[in-house]
């Protein structure tokens, strides 16, 4: 498994169509993940320190994980099956669940566990962005600070 960074959201031309961006912590291979609108919002609300007056989904899961005592512990992408990716939760002592990894993504940035892939996923799904491309994540990163969540809702 390799630890990965959400870089951000963006919403994917000409399709409208929300991306998550996350890139190798020890590494130079980015992996976008194509998301649903709801999913981009948590995210980019998350990332923009939004907080709404109440709790989304994901802001309910973790207030349910944490009564029970059962932090989450980190996020593994695991699979890429017919263009379909798949993670796990790893939750409290051992305890895994299936989850999306748009919702998994957004659970994890609420409670600062690490997101992980397998180097598998990566090899079939990762990309490399040449250095001359450097300057779109800049200004992708710029965007993502211009955007507000609204920008996702359908």
């Amino acid at each position: 498994m390799r630890e990965l960074s959400v870089v951000g959201v963006r919403v994917e031309l000409p399709s409208n169509q929300p991306i998550v961006l996350l890139r190798e912590v020890e590494g130079d291979r980015y992996l976008p993940i194509w998301i649903g609108a709801v999913e981009a919002t948590a995210i980019a609300y998350e990332q923009q320190g939004v907080k709404p007056a109440r709790p989304l989904t994901h802001d309910l899961l973790r207030d349910v994980l944490a009564a029970l005592k059962a932090p989450l512990r980190a996020v593994e992408i695991t699979e890429l099956k017919e263009n379909v990716f798949y993670a796990d939760l790893l939750i409290g002592d051992g305890v895994r669940v299936s989850a999306r990894p748009s919702d998994s993504i957004a659970l994890a940035l609420r409670v600062g566990a690490p997101i992980r892939c397998a180097e598998q996923v990566l090899s079939e799904a990762g990309i490399v962005i040449p250095d001359e491309q450097e300057d779109e994540v800049e200004k992708f990163r710029e965007f993502l600070e211009q955007v507000r969540p609204e920008d996702f809702a359908g």
